[in-house]
């Protein structure tokens, strides 16, 4: 094998594997890039015995302008670091790796900030917990990693880090995801209005009662190869809830600001991780662009022609900007603002929309409304995504038209499903928590099966009193379902919280400005004094409803997309649009995964925070009550429930 191996570095880590190397290759070694790239170079090995990220730095650079792989290897804190193997031009390098590595740490700000000041100031030229015998096994693998790479051969590094534990040489492989925002190779395109059409494609069932293009168990090898890690993962952690009455699941998503837990709810344990894997990616996609680079920023008027009208989609009202420390200002059509590209099915044409409706962590600073994960959706394929983004802002806005209009929904008779698995659902809720369930159609005047559930326990024990959840699916069953996993998810692990915090909630009941985050919505309605509330479902004895005659039967067809088109008629036929934000990230796409945010203008938000409610400006709120028969004539504002809402 003919070619120069570049050792670069001035330690015993680097003085071993040159050694190591040099019987059978051509080795030149210095201590640093002063002198340059040696000619005939087919590899550079970057060596030290402590962490030096200006070196790894300055590394990439010179080595992407010259065409050559190269790899690291440092100690750092006792651990010795080994790769990625970085090939110019590729995807995955030094700095994607490092960031993985920091951002699934549990000290990620102090090793951010310990990161900056050596590649500001340098370090010490050895790590205290440099053993000899640990560099030794260090040697020996990039030894072994540049005889594959420089054979030809796929190198175990590739995409990967080794880490050593320098004392117990116990070593592990971790993947490495590539960052798409890296300055190094990164390649972030720019948002633009063609990039942002849509022409919905093919979606065949695997079979014909799915609602999905994939099933879980194809995405189930990727999603644990590509993103859960506890030292390097995207996920990094897992946790198992044996209390609740299913299969609960949470995994962690390490952001900088703080981790974020996501859930997965079925009656499998593996399942329900994969559920909480896919959860979690749509929550990072959501948060804010990701995919592309935001490019387009102006005022509303002067975009008006192309561009989505922010009051539209419900503000708050004068009264609420007004108070004291709100975070919000009001809407102003001459204040410039960060405008991404979205789709609208009804005027089938790219439009633009404000970025802080588009992603909902950036609802602050020169935000007007608090917006949250409403509509936001990961599928297999885009059009599935579409198909259950547009599902949750149906269900959030039936759960909150109902709350607001205090709609006497009818009751359903759970029986009358004929469904042998949701019955077993009811009686594991009942037997295992001691609760009863109540069931009532929510479905509104788009037709879409919804439903409101309440989980309320069935004699004096302390605790939870009673937890709500909606679910909105043309097939109103697995509606039914999803609302039972939200709700036992709630009703055993949440009672130790309610009843050390009870005092608090009943000072919620009074005064319902202390009603400041999603949380407190659920545990306010936890007490058995709040129950009173919901007189309007629970109170009177209207008779029960069947399945079939709330919902009568049901069109199957063999693909998704079918489907997705009979949600997108019905919409247009209520003149009501449908804009789709294509919020995947390259993360995802690699995995054919894609996210989106579905706006519906008119529909209801889901807002957490008493203060943050949004109804001002739609009037759908005052009208469908008297159109659906439940109000002789239109409701007004003042009419409206003045409590803060029970969704969990």
């Amino acid at each position: 094998m003919s070619g120069v191996v570049m050792v670069v570095g001035d330690g015993q880590l680097a003085q071993l594997v040159s050694d190591r190397l040099s019987a059978s290759f051509s080795v030149v070694r210095q201590p640093d890039w002063t002198a340059g790239v040696a000619n005939e170079t087919r590899l550079a090995l970057v060596l030290h015995d402590a962490w030096h990220p200006s070196v790894h730095r300055e590394t990439e650079k010179l080595m992407l302008s010259s065409g050559i792989p190269w790899l690291r290897g440092f100690v750092s804190f006792g651990e010795g670091v080994i790769g990625p193997l970085v090939r110019p031009g590729g995807q995955g390098c030094s700095r994607c790796a490092d960031r993985r590595k920091l951002m699934a740490g549990r000290d990620r700000k102090e090793m951010w900030e310990l990161a900056r000041r050596l590649g500001e100031y340098g370090g010490m030229p050895r790590d205290a917990w440099a053993s000899r015998s640990g560099l030794m096994q260090m040697a020996e693998v990039i030894a072994a990693e540049t005889q594959r790479v420089l054979a030809g051969g796929r190198a175990h590094t590739e995409g990967h880090v080794y880490l050593l534990h320098l004392k117990t040489l116990r070593s592990s492989r971790h993947f490495v995801l590539p960052d798409p925002s890296c300055d190094v190779c990164g390649h972030l395109p720019e948002d633009s209005a063609e990039a942002a059409r849509i022409s919905l494609q093919p979606n065949p069932k695997p079979h014909i009662d799915s609602y999905r293009c994939r099933s879980l168990g194809d995405l189930k090898k990727v999603l644990k190869a590509d993103y859960l890690d506890y030292r390097t993962g995207f996920i990094n952690g897992k946790m198992r809830d044996l209390v609740s009455p299913f299969a609960d699941v949470g995994v962690n998503l390490p952001l900088f600001r703080g981790d974020e837990s996501t859930a997965g709810r079925t009656h499998s344990y593996e399942d329900s991780e994969m559920a909480a894997i896919l959860e979690g990616l749509e929550r990072y996609c959501g948060m804010m662009p990701r995919g592309k680079r935001t490019v387009v920023r102006d005022s509303y008027r002067a975009l008006r022609d192309q561009a989505l009208d922010p009051a539209t989609v419900g503000l708050h009202t004068k009264e609420q900007y007004d108070l004291p420390g709100f975070p919000f200002q009001p809407f102003h059509p001459d204040r410039p603002l960060d405008w991404v590209w979205g789709y609208s099915f009804l005027q089938e044409r790219p439009l633009l929309v404000p970025e802080l409706l588009a992603y909902y962590s950036l609802g602050t600073g020169d935000g007007f409304v608090f917006e949250t994960s409403n509509g936001c959706a990961l599928g297999g394929s885009l059009e599935e995504a579409i198909f259950y983004g547009i599902l949750e802002v149906v269900e959030r806005d039936s759960f909150l038209l109902t709350w607001y209009a205090r709609l006497g929904l009818p009751r359903l008779d759970p029986d009358s499903a004929r469904d042998e698995e949701l019955s077993l659902m009811i009686e594991r809720i009942r037997a295992a928590a001691g609760y009863e369930i109540h069931l009532f159609n929510a479905t509104l005047e788009s037709g879409i099966p919804s439903v409101w559930t309440i989980a309320k326990k069935a004699n004096n024990q302390a605790g939870v009193n009673l937890i709500c959840a909606g679910g909105a699916h043309p097939d109103p069953i697995r509606a039914v379902k999803s609302s039972l996993f939200e709700v036992a998810a709630m009703l055993l692990p949440l009672s130790d919280k309610f009843e050390a915090n009870r005092d608090r909630y009943l000072e919620m009941l009074h005064n319902p400005s202390l009603v400041q985050k999603m949380d407190d919505h659920s545990m306010l309605y936890a007490l058995t004094e709040a129950e009173e509330r919901l007189h309007f479902l629970l109170g009177g004895t209207r008779p029960l409803q069947t399945f079939a005659q709330a919902f009568g039967e049901r069109d199957r067809n063999a693909d998704l997309t079918d489907d997705l088109k009979e949600l997108l008629r019905t919409f247009r036929r209520l003149n009501l649009d449908v804009i789709v934000v294509d919020q995947t990230t390259p993360e995802i796409s690699r995995n054919g995964l894609h996210c989106v945010r579905v706006l519906i203008p008119g529909m209801l938000p889901m807002t957490f925070g008493h203060h943050l409610t949004r109804v001002s400006g739609l009037e759908r709120v005052l009208r469908v009550p008297m159109e659906l028969g439940y109000a002789s004539g239109p409701l007004t504002y003042e009419q409206l429930n003045p409590h803060p809402h029970p969704f969990p």
